[in-house]
């Protein structure tokens, strides 16, 4: 698909919709700020992972050649504080927790990006960026460390809006601190007896947190690229510091369009590991399909704040059955009508009203919400035409274009990746052990039904049905027999 509607994104400095004008036509580069591997991703990782792949995937649905680069930072406090008490190598835990990224990622349907460096990799880089800074006045080495030196870049605070005044009253020196001014930040840090180090101009050493991201990025995308993405909570002081950084290396601001996420809220209070009310991804998965974390977490437009709770993610989980059954019943027809010629499919499923609301909704600053109340229009529009029992040639040619309109616009926001049967096993599961069913009983009570109405014994037969309806069993009798599900 070429663009057809003009692209607006909200971009965190002009702090407005601004239409998005590639650096070079045609190609777009992005990168997003990864995590620190120490420890299993959470629902706030989920929440920008979700994000960015959304907005990855629709840019390369306009027709752009994307650019993508996320990051790892495999060296960092945390991740030598873990290595020391579990007493193993630091690599061993970035290995760990780099594989167990990959596998909770991969059960979310992220598509991997054009480049995932590892900081390890480009000390270098950082290395150089850090002596161009020193150069030209904007860092400078004292015992060993290497920090910035804030007030020498005019712009500081433009990014997030911050006074440098008022940065100044809030600020105070560590003890035995060795920088100029409270608001200087580390480039380089002087390696403490244990801790793993590299070789530098100024000793032996590991860089700073936010060194790591300006040199990366400038080393896969340029000194100028199009998309910085990343959580709201990185506006500042990371990514402010790497505009500082990247300014004061190259003379120019690096980055065209912020891009920043909202905030994961648990009982309307920001979910974070310091308040001890976060949520791993894993210990979602352990009650929810994958699928209905993502769709949860699209169902908000990406800047705003979400609300998490087991209501909301139960909530997710009826919207996906719904669209996991419609579609299912869709594909059943079709494959026993197999006799209807359905020519240009694909050319009306793209012209359907569906995919126009859809890319109306994402050019408008990748709006996911609005995208799914569309997808809820198209299934209440397709429902009908699944209730006939003998569907004529233009309600099957119907079914086949509102169904494959609906798997190509949920395709593109990363759904629909799982079969209809492992989606609702997953969904039946949970509810059976959170209700405390027994699943045999319910087996038992229609068995019994069955035999009554089979010997016309009606009366039985609603005594055994209402049985099961006050166990919160729904029943669905079929040519094949009598199914059951929970409400």
């Amino acid at each position: 698909m070429t663009q057809p509607k003009i692209l607006k994104i909200f971009n965190t400095q002009s702090g407005k919709k601004e239409e998005f004008v590639p650096l070079i036509p045609g190609r777009v580069s992005m990168y997003v700020c990864g995590v620190t591997v120490y420890d299993y991703c959470h629902v706030g990782h989920a929440r920008s992972a979700v994000a960015f792949d959304v907005i990855y995937r629709y840019l390369k649905r306009l027709g752009y050649d994307v650019n993508f680069v996320r990051n790892f930072t495999d060296i960092d406090d945390k991740i030598i504080k873990r290595a020391n008490e579990r007493g193993v190598p630091w690599t061993d835990i970035t290995r760990e927790f780099i594989d167990a990224f990959y596998e909770d990622m991969g059960r979310l349907n992220i598509e991997k990006p054009s480049n995932e460096p590892l900081a390890t990799d480009h000390i270098h880089d950082m290395l150089a960026m850090i002596s161009t800074l020193i150069e030209r006045g904007h860092a400078y080495p004292a015992d060993g460390d290497v920090f910035y030196s804030v007030r020498s870049f005019k712009d500081y605070g433009q990014l997030s809006g911050k006074n440098i005044e008022d940065l100044q009253s809030g600020a105070r020196i560590d003890v035995n601190e060795t920088k100029k001014d409270p608001l200087d930040f580390a480039l380089w840090k002087k390696s403490k007896p244990g801790e793993p180090f590299w070789d530098s101009p100024w000793g032996q050493g590991r860089p700073g947190w936010h060194i790591e991201c300006s040199a990366m990025s400038a080393k896969l995308l340029g000194e100028t690229f199009d998309i910085h993405g990343g959580g709201k909570d990185l506006v500042f002081p990371h990514h402010e510091n790497e505009v500082a950084q990247s300014c004061g290396a190259t003379g120019h601001k690096p980055v065209r369009y912020w891009m920043h996420n909202g905030f994961v809220n648990i009982d309307k209070e920001k979910m974070s590991k310091s308040l001890d009310n976060f949520f791993t991804i894993r210990e979602i998965f352990e009650k929810f399909h994958p699928e209905t974390l993502r769709l949860f977490l699209i169902s908000c437009q990406y800047r705003g704040p979400i609300d998490f709770s087991q209501h909301n993610l139960e909530e997710a989980e009826k919207v996906a059955t719904r669209f996991y059954e419609a579609l299912e019943s869709a594909q059943a027809l079709l494959d026993k009508r197999t006799e209807v010629n359905l020519p240009n499919l694909e050319k009306d499923i793209e012209a359907h009203s569906l995919l126009s609301g859809f890319d109306e909704a994402m050019c408008d600053d990748f709006n996911t919400a609005v995208a799914i109340a569309h997808m809820n229009e198209a299934l209440k529009a397709l429902n009908p035409c699944l209730q006939k029992a003998n569907p004529d040639i233009n309600n099957v040619r119907k079914i086949a274009v509102i169904s494959g309109a609906l798997r190509k616009v949920g395709n593109l926001l990363g759904l629909f990746h799982s079969s209809p049967e492992d989606f609702k096993a997953t969904a039946f599961n949970r509810k059976k052990a959170e209700s405390g069913i027994d699943p045999a009983k319910v087996e038992a009570l229609i068995l019994e039904r069955n035999n009554a109405r089979a010997e016309k014994n009606w009366a039985v037969a609603d005594q055994k049905r209402d049985e099961l309806i006050a166990l919160g069993v729904i029943l669905e009798d079929g040519p094949e027999g009598t199914t059951w599900k929970l409400k």
